[in-house]
């Protein structure tokens, strides 16, 4: 890719400079070492990754099966295993390479108490922002509870910007009643963007034992069978962002180039890419190739003159 191509690629989210529109997403790509040992794979084709789901104190997970294949799809239910948030930053975050791209920590937690003690942590690090996860459905307690609340979703936000400067991306829960009343409130709180959107929560069934085949019972559906639904979930939240300047990273089934401009279209300023790593791990190049493409065959000179472009009907 030729210096032009990366420029029309380059954007801008929350402060941060992205040469590419993608963002890895938490959970999919581990602490952002996982995928640069396969032959090919650079972190230097997206604009940021995000990582793993990280507590204060290490955390074990769900029992298995904790990964599921479902038609067009994948249900999982980890649990956020990881090893707590002192040891993410004192052991892992020192062997990551700032240079090659934007880092991104993703703060969970099961009380309000909880995410300001992990933003705290975070703040004094290296780290280039955070994504509060208010909307993991993978968890018994805390979590998907603040995201489906617009109070307890506006309360962590806020409890997190009192104890940083670094940019706040809220983590939008697709499993609730009013998502753009919820992101209003998150913008009050003093969020900085968005990623929408979360798994869904949903179920598979050994038909044989009759019992759920997630451990945990339930489980995150993500890939490409909740696109449609995600594609909306962006488009609504974007009425409350444009007003705003807030951006938004939209997730939810992005395989292709096609999908990432879906998004942009939308309203994303920046598009997720997760699942789609799983069974193919090189998949980030073919659709910054293919953003590249679809802006010089429309005569656009930058990616961000997508964003919030949609026509209604």
């Amino acid at each position: 890719m030729n210096d032009t191509d990366k420029a029309m690629l380059a954007t801008e989210f929350c402060g941060m400079a992205f040469q590419s529109p993608i963002a890895l997403l938490s959970g999919c790509v581990g602490f952002g070492e996982e995928y640069t040992r396969v032959k090919g794979f650079s972190n230097r084709d997206v604009g940021a990754v995000c990582l793993k789901g990280t507590t204060l104190q290490p955390r074990l997970g769900n029992k298995p099966h904790r990964v599921y294949e479902t038609p067009m799809g994948m249900l999982n239910a980890i649990g956020l295993q990881n090893p707590g948030a002192e040891y993410v930053v004192k052991d892992i975050l020192p062997k990551l390479d700032f240079n090659e791209t934007r880092f991104i920590a993703n703060l969970s937690g099961s009380t309000v108490e909880e995410y300001i003690e992990v933003a705290r942590i975070f703040n004094d690090s290296p780290i280039d922002a955070m994504e509060i996860n208010i909307s993991c459905p993978n968890v018994k307690e805390g979590g998907v509870a603040f995201g489906n609340d617009p109070d307890m979703s506006a309360r962590v936000v806020a409890a997190c910007r009192a104890v940083t400067d670094k940019p706040l991306i809220t983590k939008l829960s697709p499993n609730q009643t009013n998502i753009a009343e919820n992101a209003r409130r998150c913008i009050e709180a003093g969020t900085d963007g968005f990623a929408v959107i979360n798994t869904l929560m949903g179920m598979a069934i050994d038909i044989e034992d009759r019992t759920p085949i997630i451990g945990n019972n339930q489980g995150g559906l993500s890939g490409p069978a909740i696109k449609p639904i995600a594609l909306l979930k962006v488009h609504q939240v974007y009425q409350v962002c444009r007003e705003h300047g807030i951006p938004i990273i939209g997730q939810g089934g992005i395989t292709t180039a096609e999908d990432a401009i879906e998004f942009l279209i939308a309203g994303a300023s920046a598009v997720g890419v997760g699942t789609a790593l799983f069974y193919d791990p090189l998949v980030c190049p073919k659709i910054n190739a293919g953003i590249v493409e679809y802006l010089k065959r429309h005569d656009m000179s930058n990616v961000a003159q997508l964003t919030g472009s949609l026509r209604l009907n």
